[in-house]
């Protein structure tokens, strides 16, 4: 008995009977012959319930678990079917693994956890599983994560974005609680059809209790939102509106410099020295380094209209800033007064960019007023980028999203052994 129980111990099972352990030498594995105990037997794989018997299914089968030193472990049982009152034939449920997985619970758990802190390439080597599997485990312990725990309840401010994941256009739609700083949804695409999905999961009532929405200027979000959260005000990024400034800017440099170097083909020195001004015009003016202000001080002197066209950029970002200060009125002043120089300022590309700043009005000062912004979902787009680094790409991006909710929503299971996460924001 004794025995028993320090083997149930070693092999991470619970409710769980060891019938018997042998070594395989052909394999150079260890083999635990198992099978659950009274309580937990002939029950439903997929939901639980008691079943009537159907058949032996297969027969035995195996499952892999966690390595004993530097030898592998295996379960050995049964795995009869039974006729589920709700979904007829179907393999019984095992309390050691998850239905249909290969692997037991406590090996999923750790291909988790480690997953979540180093590539997949390391763990692929460090558990000895294929590369697919990796991916294949990470969604299968993310979506057992989610079953049961109602993540939605007090959902009141959310911010929407999307991520690009893969070359070819491929991209993310995300959905972060502004309160928590979790990742609460992702999907793949970037379309109203992909957004529509979120809001119908959230349901009709739950929809009705967001009030704040922070977004980027992209209708496909604007247009979902007001249909389908009333009560929400949605608020514009400001990190994307001073974006579109900056692109505004780099036009104008552009075009400044297609007219210094003569054509196609050609090139100048003064040509080459506004192709290395990006970096000057873009940054802050407080972090340029002394080449960098040197350079501005330049553009100044030879390209006023380039020079307007940073100042502009300025102008807009210093709204912001005032906004982050607290003084919201000066904020709104001066968003109109850089609205008017914009509309007068004959670059064609900052008068489009007023008509859009004009357009989104209203939303721009739903940030400023509850200070609303894309930060907090800008930088969990940079840690997904930098999990699918980690992971060098993901083949299905279930498995990239599934990754995220470890990592960045709370959900990343103990270490197996252990009572709590090691998991920290």
């Amino acid at each position: 008995m004794r025995s028993a129980r320090v083997w149930q111990r070693l092999l991470g099972v619970e409710r769980t009977v060891v019938e018997q352990v042998e070594f395989d030498t052909e394999t150079d594995t260890l083999v635990a012959h198992v099978r659950p105990r009274a309580g937990a037997w002939q029950r439903c794989g997929r939901c639980g319930r008691r079943g009537s018997w159907y058949d032996r299914g297969d027969g035995r089968r195996r499952w892999r678990t966690l390595d004993l030193g530097v030898v592998q472990a295996w379960l050995e049982g049964d795995a009869p079917r039974v006729d589920c009152p709700v979904h007829g034939p179907t393999v019984i449920g095992v309390p050691w693994a998850r239905h249909g997985a290969g692997h037991t619970y406590v090996f999923d758990d750790q291909v988790a956890w480690l997953a979540v802190r180093t590539s997949k390439t390391a763990v692929e080597a460090l558990m000895r599983i294929a590369w697919r599997t990796v991916g294949a485990i990470v969604a299968r312990v993310a979506a057992d994560a989610q079953v049961g725990v109602d993540r939605w309840a007090n959902l009141r401010r959310i911010g929407i974005d999307e991520i690009s994941y893969k070359r070819g256009h491929k991209y993310l739609t995300v959905v972060v609680d502004h309160d928590t700083g979790y990742l609460i949804w992702a999907a793949p695409g970037r379309d109203k059809k992909t957004l529509r999905q979120f809001f119908t999961a959230l349901g009709t009532e739950r929809c009705e209790q967001i009030t704040h929405v922070s977004a980027d200027g992209a209708d496909w979000i604007a247009d979902v939102v007001a249909e389908r959260c009333p009560n929400a005000v949605r608020g514009a990024d400001p990190f994307h509106v001073v974006a579109w400034a900056t692109e505004a800017l780099d036009q104008v440099r552009r075009d400044a410099w297609n007219a210094a170097r003569g054509g196609k083909g050609r090139s100048t020195e003064e040509s080459k020295a506004l192709k290395k001004a990006r970096w000057a015009l873009w940054k802050k003016p407080e972090d340029l380094t002394e080449a960098q202000q040197a350079k501005l001080n330049w553009i100044a002197r030879t390209h006023p209209r380039v020079h307007r066209a940073w100042a502009l950029k300025e102008g807009l970002r210093m709204v912001f800033t005032l906004a982050r200060q607290g003084v919201k009125s000066a904020a709104k002043h001066a968003l109109h007064r850089w609205l008017s120089w914009a509309r007068r300022c004959r670059i064609p590309a900052f008068v489009d960019l007023a008509r859009r700043v004009g357009a989104h009005l209203d939303a721009i000062h739903v940030s400023i007023d509850h200070d609303l912004s894309n930060g907090l979902i800008e930088s969990v787009n940079t840690k997904l980028r930098l999990l699918t680094r980690m992971a060098f790409g993901y083949a299905d991006p279930h498995a990239l999203i599934g990754l995220g909710m470890l990592a960045l929503g709370g959900l990343c299971p103990p270490l197996p052994g252990r009572t709590t996460t090691a998991l920290t924001r």
